[in-house]
């Protein structure tokens, strides 16, 4: 009987400290299912500009030979890298978004930053709906927006400040239009 006694115990012992264990798996589950969720569109602006604030003055030429200089009258923009794996699925999301919240072609800067010796395949259905720049790595259009990811597109309100920024288009809020 004694022996019983003590396997009982010792196996009582066991399912508590299994207990304890399986409690601390679920916290730090939690604990990081926090973290990841954080990190998506929430996390911090791919475009450095904190909302309100205004890019940098910047002339550019588009891929149209159209001189352009800015940031007043953008109401959206898109940044793109040629050597981005997810760039080229975010397209169409980018086009979506324009479409459906019908903005005009003229209100639209698009940059494709990267080598001018690799072909760009995304680079005329963006033309279609956005005036569109190619530049290189830390050229002055990233410069001036402080591009820290991509594709980075942002929100910008009448005066060229910074309304919202992030990763995917659709996260973005629908643009006013301007009186």
């Amino acid at each position: 009987m004694p022996v019983l006694t003590g396997a009982v115990v010792v196996v009582g012992a066991l399912c508590l400290l299994d207990l304890i264990l399986t409690f601390g798996v679920i916290r730090r589950l939690r604990e990081h299912t926090a973290l990841l969720s954080e990190s998506r569109f929430d996390g911090p602006p791919v475009l450095g500009l904190s909302v309100g604030e205004t890019p940098d003055t910047f002339t550019s030429v588009t891929t149209d030979g159209e001189p352009l200089s800015g940031p007043a009258g953008f109401r959206v923009t898109a940044f793109f890298s040629s050597s981005c794996s997810i760039c080229p699925e975010r397209v169409p999301k980018f086009v979506d978004y324009l479409r459906e919240n019908q903005v005009g072609r003229e209100s639209v800067l698009a940059v494709v930053v990267g080598s001018a010796s690799e072909p760009v395949p995304y680079l005329d259905r963006l033309a279609e709906v956005a005036r569109v720049c190619t530049e290189p790595n830390g050229g002055s259009l990233a410069s001036a927006f402080k591009v820290t990811g991509y594709p980075a597109f942002g929100l910008l309100d009448a005066d060229g400040a910074m309304l919202a920024s992030g990763y995917d288009p659709a996260a973005l809020p629908t643009p006013v239009a301007i009186a």
